[in-house]
């Protein structure tokens, strides 16, 4: 009689172990799936560059090829809001970006800072302008990247963190434009490109910095890049483009899909 109550407490207790793993196992699995994601940023988030553009997001150029779109595609969040807009700063960012995050918002992306510090006047004066000028044009982006920028970001990190505490927050790096002693027999000189990289790398330091002291995850995109920089003969960026300016220096679908939707999955 004793042996038989003892069996059966045994059984008992294995089967609501295993129900109480396997149900812990379910919701492990549901919590996982049901990721309520929202994408941030500018126009490396936006798209730009990849083509296939949502019709209803307008100038903002929401690309259906664009990272954002391609993970939510492969990982069928909860809920999903794109609201990365081509040429947005930080103050568009909070001013117009911020609507769909909650308190319920686990995921957030992010590329932001290149146009505050003047990407697209650097690249135009670059291109059209003389390599002193041009490297004169690169040191006043570096001093805005020391002097303004990391204040900016700040007040986008902070204003996310308000509105969606719980969430991780993935902040996206900028590739490196070239590959040095490339392919390119003309266009910009050597110290040209090599300063070009190096403002790249300095923004990006400089991003990395503020994100970790937001208790953010820095996803860094030149080692994808590695190998597909304009020049390189297998470029993932396009290059000047005169018959559609704007996606000139943007990441073109390969960049999206293979540079930066990895460094999103590695950290998300």
């Amino acid at each position: 009689m004793k042996m038989s109550r003892l069996v059966a407490f045994s059984s008992s207790l294995l089967l609501g172990t295993v129900l109480a793993l396997t149900g812990a196992g379910v919701a492990q699995a549901k919590e996982s799936a049901a990721v309520d994601y929202v994408a941030l940023g500018d126009s490396y988030s936006s798209g730009v560059g990849a083509g296939s553009y949502d019709s209803a997001s307008g100038d903002c150029k929401r690309s259906t090829r664009a990272y954002p779109a391609l993970w939510a595609a492969a990982n069928s969040p909860a809920s999903f809001a794109f609201t990365a807009c081509s040429g947005a700063r930080t103050n568009d960012v909070t001013a117009g970006q911020l609507g769909p995050l909650s308190s319920s918002t686990d995921l957030v992306s992010i590329s932001i800072g290149g146009n505050d510090a003047g990407f697209a006047d650097v690249m135009t004066t670059c291109v059209l302008q003389s390599e002193a000028t041009c490297l004169s044009r690169i040191a006043t982006a570096r001093a805005y990247v020391d002097s303004t920028l990391p204040g900016r970001l700040d007040s986008v990190y902070t204003a996310i963190s308000a509105k969606a505490p719980a969430a991780r927050v993935v902040v996206l790096g900028y590739p490196r434009f070239y590959k040095l002693a490339g392919s390119c027999i003309t266009g910009l000189s050597e110290n040209e490109r090599s300063a070009i990289n190096g403002a790249a790398d300095y923004l990006n330091a400089a991003t990395a910095k503020r994100a970790a002291d937001h208790g953010f995850t820095f996803g860094d995109v030149t080692t994808t890049f590695t190998g597909h920089e304009i020049c390189s003969g297998s470029a993932w960026l396009h290059s000047v483009n005169w018959l559609n300016i704007g996606e000139s220096y943007h990441p073109t679908a390969a960049g999206q899909s293979g540079g930066y939707l990895p460094v999103l999955n590695a950290n998300d």
